[in-house]
């Protein structure tokens, strides 16, 4: 009986990642992922899966952002209860994660059904922390490069995809088949973390392509961050920076740092934390050393750049605040939490600024940010923009086109096919049309829920 590979998320968009891997009666999911962005994604996070959550034998988590990990509690609400294998950094921040994600989503369904703006009646998050919790007692951490059985005769083995902490490749071995998931890909020259590590020869590639019709700017991430945030300290406005609370919060951090230690930005500048999530994983950085880039003393300037902030009393009187100020807060595409109250705020002034530090998917609030549209949603009111809007190119912690295809062509041999998943479509289809004109592979992009022979 073959083995067979079925798009459950990730395909055609870059959020929502599942791969079903089905052999002999058995099966498991390669990673678990919530669908984020446009309207029409985030509904199928309430869709039900084609194979019945009981049925999956294990799933195995490349890392632990939301878009690779964020439907596990629901997977277990719903009746999974195999193991969920990962590396234990990725343990350790889905322990921050996940319960932070169904504790937004209940105060986003309170909120709505205070507000009356939901359509739903009452509105109802997706899963609440208590699911959260329960789930996590699910995870089973094995170590970077050490080989494990997460299914009677299937092999796995995780590798380093840098990226963030703990993320990983993911090498399935399985009825004489050998599968390669990416996962997301770091950069080679990343501010925290190492490079990725090269890929292991494999029978089908599963690769994202996130980046996959772009390139990084020569500039790094200082040269770009210093002028805008000395503009906006010099004309006493505030700038508020969404960030994804794993990886792109902590390397803002490790800049900021940086510029402060160069004499760039004024020591007085006040910088703010403000997500509890992001301040809970910067610490994880001190306890994973020999995991990234930074020693001790970088990681405690690090944790030492801003002023953390946690409590919602604390997070409200950020706004009472005079003078220039940076806040930090989540999340990296203006989804929801606290970010969306410091937009509100902020947006209308013309002294302050909005600064998106990465990737924004097609249908979020960044993305409409970062259009120049003249007003965005927030909480049923449309908030009109004034502030500037400033979108950093190099903060990203994706590889770019090149180095994904530079990835690919450090594989020993050369795979039967190519699956190129986790981006927009047209990202996907220009690297698939890469894949195919330089290294001569086969590849695709295959659609949602479509089911492929490994």
């Amino acid at each position: 009986m073959n083995v067979h590979i079925r798009f459950l998320g990730g395909a055609g968009t870059v959020t929502g990642s599942k791969y079903l891997v089905e052999h002999e009666g058995q099966s498991l999911l390669v990673d678990c992922g919530l669908f984020q962005g446009f309207k029409q994604l985030r509904l199928r996070n309430r869709d039900p899966l084609p194979v019945l959550p009981n049925h999956i034998g294990a799933v195995l988590l490349t890392h632990a952002h939301l878009d690779h990990s964020g439907y596990l509690p629901l997977l277990a609400k719903e009746g999974f209860h195999g193991k969920v294998w990962s590396t234990a950094a990725t343990r350790d921040l889905a322990q921050i994660l996940l319960p932070d994600s169904g504790h937004i989503q209940e105060e986003d369904a309170n909120f709505a059904n205070r507000k009356g703006f939901s359509k739903h009646a009452p509105a109802l998050p997706l899963y609440t922390e208590e699911d959260a919790l329960r789930c996590l007692k699910l995870m089973h951490t094995v170590p970077m490069g050490k080989a494990f059985e997460p299914l009677h005769g299937w092999t796995a083995r995780f590798t380093g995809a840098g990226h963030i902490l703990g993320a990983a490749s993911l090498l399935l071995e399985v009825g004489g088949k050998r599968i390669l998931f990416s996962g997301d890909l770091g950069r080679p020259d990343d501010l925290l973390m190492k490079p990725p590590e090269s890929p292991p020869a494999a029978d089908v590639v599963v690769i994202e392509s996130t980046y996959g019709d772009r390139e990084h700017p020569e500039e790094d991430v200082l040269a770009e961050l210093a002028p805008a945030l000395q503009r906006v300290a010099a004309r006493g406005g505030t700038a508020v920076v969404p960030v994804f609370a794993v990886g792109r919060a902590q390397a803002l951090l490790h800049a900021i740092a940086q510029l402060k230690a160069h004499g760039d930005l004024p020591h007085s500048l006040p910088i703010y934390l403000d997500s509890p999530m992001a301040v809970h994983t910067t610490g994880l950085f001190s306890r994973h050393l020999g995991e990234h880039r930074l020693n001790a003393a970088q990681c405690r300037d690090m944790e030492h750049a801003a002023q953390m902030v946690t409590s919602v009393e604390q997070s409200k009187a950020i706004a009472q605040q005079h003078g220039p100020k940076i806040i930090l807060s989540a999340s990296g595409m203006a989804t929801g939490g606290r970010v969306l109250h410091h937009l509100a705020l902020h947006l209308g002034n013309h002294r302050n600024m909005v600064l998106l530090t990465g990737y924004q998917s097609p249908g979020t609030r960044g993305a409409t940010m970062a259009s120049g549209s003249p007003s965005v949603r927030i909480h049923g009111q449309d908030i009109p923009i004034r502030a500037e809007v400033v979108q950093l190119a190099s903060a990203s912690a994706h590889a770019d086109a090149s180095q994904l295809m530079d990835w690919l062509r450090a594989s020993p041999s050369a795979p039967h096919r190519v699956f190129v998943t986790h981006g927009d479509m047209a990202a996907s289809d220009a690297l698939r049309q890469r894949i195919e004109h330089e290294l001569g592979w086969r590849a695709l992009v295959p659609e949602h829920g479509s089911t492929w022979a490994a």
